[in-house]
């Protein structure tokens, strides 16, 4: 009995999937995906977060130290501060990623534009699709930034230095994140730190996703939807990509947590005025290494979050019965 109404709910959701147009599909696909992917290396986005940005108190610890100091400061559940926001942005932010890389690669070979189409479709495709996808979450990264910046240790309430005393803002949760940035800066604060992330991403994305179509390209047509195939495709893609772009992520961080950094000497906050002055400060104030710091967290994350996410949209797509597309040919 148990086994026959099993079945028939099983049954009633797949014609209520079949029934969903494939976009909508394709949009469930990537949100699942993400939000596995992000919630699976969480722990390990937190620490490089706090390398990035907290230059002061954890740039000389190592991976396996900062790990320690978390956990002493915010208990197990530390490692997942500002993961709620993250995987708020994340199923959006996936979803239209996906969705909008499916768009964007069809429009283009529908309208034969002078890219052939082999993988430069995919790259070009992957980095419209990135910007698309930012652009429309990016106040959800800041508010998941600040809230993983927050060390709940009364030693860091304040502080004192070189750099002057400060006081470090608590936030409650990403609604008061979001209040706050607005008031100090109007629109444009919710979008502090969007040109590095937009320089980064474009060709962050255009790379996964053409290292990911041009390495499935030289595997066998019934190996496609292999796990076997889609980890290690999956993984040689961000490493790749993330490895390129990855001193404008720090960039990025350090933006996004300005008015929460130790004030300088005249009391004031240090302000990067776009993306190269970014660069240019941290090189002469920090050490070119500081463009680096979490970068070994940073592969050690970026490899099984893409292949998860890669492996589960992959396997949503089959789930959901969404048709395969063409496959890319030589350019």
């Amino acid at each position: 009995m148990g086994s026959s109404q099993g079945s028939t709910l099983s049954a009633d959701v797949m014609s209520l999937v079949d029934t969903l147009p494939v976009l909508a599909k394709t949009l469930i696909a990537g949100g699942v995906a993400g939000a596995v992917a992000k919630t699976a290396v969480a722990p390990l986005e937190r620490i490089k977060i706090l390398l990035q940005t907290r230059t002061n108190d954890f740039r000389t610890l190592g991976v396996s130290q900062s790990l320690k100091k978390v956990l002493q400061c915010d208990g197990p559940l530390g490692f997942y501060k500002g993961n709620g926001a993250s995987v708020i942005r994340i199923i959006p932010y996936a979803a239209l990623h996906y969705m909008t890389y499916e768009v964007y690669r069809n429009w283009i070979l529908e309208n034969n534009l002078p890219l052939g189409s082999g993988p430069v479709v995919d790259l070009v495709a992957g980095s419209a699709a990135g910007g698309t996808a930012v652009l429309c979450t990016y106040p959800l990264d800041l508010a998941r930034t600040k809230l993983a910046y927050q060390v709940s240790d009364a030693s860091q309430s304040f502080r004192g230095g070189a750099n002057g005393v400060y006081r470090q803002h608590a936030y409650s949760g990403i609604k008061e994140v979001l209040s706050m940035a607005y008031k100090e800066a109007g629109p444009r604060g919710l979008y502090r730190g969007i040109g590095p992330t937009l320089i980064g991403i474009l060709p962050y994305a255009g790379l996964k996703f053409y290292i990911y179509e041009e390495l499935k390209r030289h595997v066998p047509e019934e190996h496609q939807n292999s796990v076997r195939m889609h980890l290690p495709c999956g993984a040689l893609a961000g490493l790749f990509g993330q490895t390129l772009t990855y001193p404008l992520d720090v960039v990025r961080r350090q933006m996004q947590v300005e008015n929460l950094q130790p004030m300088t000497s005249d009391g004031s906050n240090k302000r990067y005025k776009n993306t190269f002055d970014g660069l240019n400060t941290i090189v002469r104030t920090q050490g070119w290494r500081q463009l680096f710091a979490g970068l070994s967290i940073n592969y050690i994350k970026i490899v099984p979050s893409v292949a998860i996410g890669f492996t589960v949209y992959e396997s949503m797509k089959s789930w959901l019965r969404i048709p395969p597309r063409e496959r890319s040919k030589p350019a």
